[in-house]
């Protein structure tokens, strides 16, 4: 059984996890000597932008939120997300911008403090709105796309950039009853034309994208949470559904999964050096929320509808997410958040790159300085 769970520190109330000191080895850290024209010899240090496409979790709906601050769940906590959230530093909180920081202190396009995501300040180059579906990437995709080009600070025709793909979720939610048209086909297909928009329109580009989760997982956030329950009447109408067996949603999140995995597979976003598509799956194989030593849910993990992630979820999220990132294709962990000593990845010496489907199979090929 995977645990949804690791150590929390708290501030200001609201619990958190950062990785106080974390460093690489010199080498490790540092950019390549020329800017590379493969992405598969694409350190992290050289990634200059980063952006996201997504919902509610990509905007971080709640995340700063107390337990008891219903309201705060309607507040977008954008610096805050796992993916590009550039609020706090490292030390404090764990992202995937957090992390990238490190190696490249210019590194630009991550979110900061609250607000929406066309309040330029705060949004950047996240993307993501709440409530935003599978069926609403390629919009987001052509929004991304125009932010990038109309940057005067932004050369997006030579500056690597990274983006983050999350997305499903309200898919997931209205699944059950709309058996027709949120199909894992169309899922697939949904994700397929926004990231064709991206690699028709920007160069120079890694798109990372995280699995599908299971959103039964939910059940036991919210077993004993009269108040939620109410709450994911609204949120997430098929978890909620008692026609709706928890194999029934776990089966669907796989087959999501399986889609997703697919699109890497196929090879379609692969046919340029300087374009790829990579899917980290750590959510697969999660079987259980964070619980506390006495078993009970740990709802440090949750904002407080029980649904979305709080800050410490979100540090949890990011943590695996980099660590995946950092592990060859074929080779990715599963998320175990139970594991308190779990560290936090540098790039192999032997492949220092963010991992990709062709350096996995023959890194040497890509060695560069």
């Amino acid at each position: 059984v995977v645990l949804l769970c690791t150590l929390a520190s708290t501030a200001f109330g609201v619990a958190d996890l950062g990785m106080p000191g974390w460093s690489c080895d010199a080498d490790l850290m540092k950019r390549s000597k020329s800017v590379p024209t493969s992405v598969h010899s694409l350190r992290p240090a050289d990634i200059d932008i980063i952006g996201a496409l997504g919902d509610s979790l990509t905007a971080a709906n709640g995340a700063g939120a107390e337990h008891n601050d219903i309201l705060g769940v309607a507040i977008q906590y954008r610096g805050l997300t796992f993916s590009v959230g550039g609020d706090k530093t490292l030390d404090e909180h764990i992202s995937m911008a957090n992390v990238l920081k490190k190696f490249n202190p210019n590194l630009f396009g991550y979110s900061i403090r609250t607000g929406s995501a066309n309040v330029w300040e705060t949004a950047h180059l996240n993307a993501g709105i709440p409530g935003a579906h599978s069926g609403d990437m390629v919009g987001q995709a052509n929004d991304l796309v125009r932010r990038l080009r109309d940057h005067p600070e932004i050369d997006y025709i030579n500056q690597w950039k990274l983006i983050h793909i999350f997305i499903g979720g309200n898919d997931m939610c209205g699944w059950c009853t709309h058996l027709d048209s949120a199909t894992a086909d169309h899922y697939r297909d949904n994700i397929r034309a926004a990231v064709q928009v991206l690699q028709k329109e920007l160069p120079r580009t890694i798109v990372v994208l995280t699995g599908m989760v299971d959103i039964s997982l939910l059940r036991k956030a919210d077993a004993d949470h009269k108040f939620c329950q109410a709450i994911h009447k609204s949120e997430c109408g098929c978890e909620v559904n008692p026609d709706v067996t928890d194999e029934m949603l776990t089966n669907e999140a796989k087959l999501y999964m399986q889609k997703e995995q697919e699109l890497q597979d196929s090879g379609e976003f692969d046919t340029a050096d300087d374009f790829t598509l990579i899917l980290q799956p750590f959510f697969e194989g999660v079987t259980d929320i964070c619980r506390l030593p006495d078993g009970s849910p740990n709802m440090d993990f949750f904002a407080p509808d029980c649904f979305h992630f709080g800050a410490y979820g979100h540090s949890i999220v990011g943590k695996n997410l980099w660590n995946n990132m950092m592990q060859p294709v074929g080779s990715k962990t599963v998320a175990n958040f139970t594991d308190t000593g779990n560290p936090l990845l540098c790039p192999e010496a032997s492949c220092p790159f963010i991992r990709t489907t062709k350096n996995s199979v023959d890194c040497a090929t890509y060695m560069t300085n």
